[in-house]
C-alpha cells in the first residue's frame, strides 16, 4: 500500500470536503454546511478532540438511523424574550442557525432571549455555538447535557454527560474572550484519544467498571466513568447543567435516551440552553473596554494566558499555513465523502 502525504488545506477546502462527507451520508444541504463549518472551526483553531476525530462518529451514528440528518428545525416563538426550537431528532447546531435570526431580533428589540433547543443532538465543542454572538458585540452562555459518563460525587453510576458551559464576550480591540469547560474532569473526547495514543490519564479523572480510582482511559471507556472536576463543585454544576439545558428545554436527560437499537451511534440526544445579552444595556458604553481591561489584569496577576488564547493564535498559524492532516486521515475523509 502507497504511503499517503500528509497535507495542508485551507479552512474553505476543509469545509467543503466535510461538507461532501454530510451529504454523502444523508445530511441536507443546509445541515452539512452548518456542520461542516463547526467541525472544520475546530480542526483549525486545534480542539482535536472535536474536529475531524469526530467524522467516523458522525458517519457511523448517521449509518445508524439515530440521527435524522434531513430533520427541519421547528421554531417557536414563545415570548418576548423566549424561543424555543423543536431539533427534530436532528443535530443541535442547524437548529440554532434555524433560530438565530429570531434570537437576535429579540435580544435587539429587549436586551435579552432564551433560546431552549430540545430533542436535539450535539456532538461537538460548545465555544462555536457562543463566539458568533460575541463577534456581534453580545454576551453570550450555553449549557449542553451529553450521555451519561460522569458519576456523580460519591456515587457509584454514570448519571450525567460530561455537560459543558460555554461563555462568550466581547473585548476591546482583542478576540472575544471564550471558555467552553466540561463539568467533568476530562473531556470525553480526550479520553478516547488518550486511548487511542495509549497516554495515561491523570489520577481523580476517570473509575474503572467496579468504581475504582484509575488511570487506564481504556478502563473508563470500558464501562467505567469520568469524575465530576472539584469533586461536589463539578457535580452541582453538572446537576444545573442537566436541568438546564433538559429538565427546562423538554430534552432527554443524559440517562435518559436509549441508542441500543442503533449500533455505530454515538451522539447524545439530550438539549442545550442559551442565554444572549446586550450588554450596552448594562448602561455601561465602556462595557468592551472595562472587559479588556480586567483581561489584562489576570494576566498581570501571573496567569499565563486566558482561555481562547491558545486556538486563536493556531488560527492565525492555520489561516496563514493551511490546517494540517496525516496523509492517511486525508484519505479516510476522502473516502467518506466518496463513499
Amino acid at each position: 500500500m502507497t504511503e499517503q502525504s500528509d497535507v495542508k488545506l485551507t479552512y474553505a477546502e476543509l469545509v467543503g470536503l466535510l461538507e461532501a462527507i454530510f451529504l454523502r451520508h444523508g445530511v441536507s444541504g443546509d445541515a452539512a454546511r452548518v456542520l461542516a463549518a463547526n467541525c472544520a472551526a475546530c480542526e483549525r483553531d486545534g480542539s482535536f478532540s472535536h474536529g475531524i476525530f469526530r467524522m467516523p462518529g458522525y458517519v457511523s451514528t448517521l449509518n445508524s438511523g439515530w440521527v435524522d440528518g434531513q430533520a427541519l428545525p421547528l421554531v417557536e416563538d414563545c415570548a418576548p424574550s423566549f424561543v424555543r426550537v423543536d431539533a427534530k431528532g436532528g443535530f443541535a447546531q442547524p437548529a440554532l442557525e434555524a433560530a438565530r435570526p429570531l434570537v437576535l431580533d429579540k435580544v435587539k428589540q429587549n436586551g435579552i432571549a432564551v433560546l431552549a433547543i430540545r430533542r436535539s443532538h450535539h456532538f461537538s465543542a460548545l465555544w462555536p455555538d457562543v463566539e458568533p454572538f460575541a463577534e456581534q458585540g453580545l454576551v453570550a452562555l450555553s449549557f449542553v447535557n451529553s450521555m451519561a459518563c460522569v458519576v456523580p460525587q460519591g456515587g457509584k453510576k454514570a448519571l450525567f454527560g460530561t455537560n459543558p458551559v460555554a461563555f462568550a464576550t466581547p473585548r476591546k480591540g482583542r478576540p472575544p474572550f471564550v471558555f467552553d469547560q466540561a463539568s467533568s474532569a476530562i473531556a470525553h473526547g480526550d479520553v478516547q484519544i488518550a486511548a487511542r495514543e495509549g497516554h495515561a490519564l491523570k489520577p481523580g479523572q476517570g473509575v474503572d467498571r467496579d468504581g475504582q480510582p484509575t488511570t487506564d482511559p481504556k478502563a473508563v471507556l470500558d464501562g467505567g466513568a469520568l469524575l465530576p472536576f472539584g469533586g461536589h463543585k463539578g457535580s452541582s454544576i453538572a446537576l444545573m447543567v442537566e436541568i438546564l439545558a433538559a429538565a427546562l428545554t423538554g430534552g432527554h436527560f443524559s440517562w435518559e435516551f436509549d441508542w441500543s437499537a442503533h449500533e455505530g451511534a454515538q451522539t447524545p440526544f439530550t438539549g442545550q440552553l442559551f442565554i444572549i445579552i446586550d450588554p450596552e444595556r448594562g448602561g455601561n458604553a465602556s462595557f468592551e473596554a472595562r472587559v479588556s481591561q480586567l483581561c489584562d489584569m489576570v494576566l498581570e496577576a501571573g496567569q499565563d494566558r486566558l482561555p481562547g488564547d491558545r486556538r486563536h493564535a493556531i488560527r492565525a498559524v492555520a489561516e496563514k499555513d493551511g490546517i494540517p492532516l496525516k496523509g492517511e486521515t486525508y484519505a479516510r475523509l476522502k473516502q467518506f465523502a466518496e463513499g
